[in-house]
């Protein structure tokens, strides 16, 4: 507001017309709208990526807790206490809610919702779904675990092959050609000696 008032009052002494002035200013601040909205995105694709990263791990820890006879929220309590990041941070407020009442499966639904990461969703329905039937809780933590690095490990895949499409666009148009002219000289300047 106060950058706009300024802005109007420097036209006026300038002699500027005020309505492409608030032309600019609306521009300037749509623009400033637009850029942090997708820095705002990208922090959130960036917080989403650490989320995947730091799941087989706390997977795993959690099922070397369960598997020690630690119940669920103790094992839940021990890895937050033990892990730093995203996903302690978010297993710390699902421990919350787990604490203050509310049943196992709904706190881990609520974690799954608050984050919006399919990985996590499953890891979370997995463990509400273990815990609610009584299956071994351990063993769905490490199958977990093991789906998310397949799927990360798929992902880098599809990444490396896409960089990999990328990355022909260089060599065939940059260097295939002076390779060609580098073969193909020699023999030019032979036939042109000759002749």
């Amino acid at each position: 507001m106060v950058g706009l008032v300024l802005a109007l009052l420097l036209a006026a002494a300038r002699g500027t017309p005020p309505v492409a002035l608030l032309g600019l200013v609306g521009a300037c601040g749509a623009s400033a709208v637009l850029a942090r909205d997708h820095l705002l995105s990208r922090e959130i694709h960036r917080r989403e990526a650490r989320i995947v990263a730091e799941l087989p791990t706390v997977a795993e820890l959690l099922a070397l807790a369960v598997g020690a006879g630690e119940g669920p929220v103790a094992a839940l309590e021990r890895v937050v206490e033990t892990t730093r990041g995203e996903m302690a941070g978010e297993l710390s407020r699902t421990l919350a809610d787990a604490r203050s009442g509310t049943p196992l499966a709904t706190a881990l639904e609520g974690l799954a919702d608050r984050t919006d990461v399919a990985a996590l969703t499953r890891f979370a329905d997995g463990v509400a779904i273990a815990v609610e039937r009584g299956t071994p809780l351990a063993d769905v933590l490490r199958a977990q675990a093991q789906d998310v690095r397949e799927a990360a490990r798929r992902a880098l895949m599809e990444t490396g092959g896409r960089k990999e499409v990328a990355m022909m666009i260089p060599v065939v148009f940059l260097i295939l050609p002076v390779t060609v002219v580098f073969a193909v000289f020699p023999s030019l300047a032979v036939l042109s000696l000759r002749a």
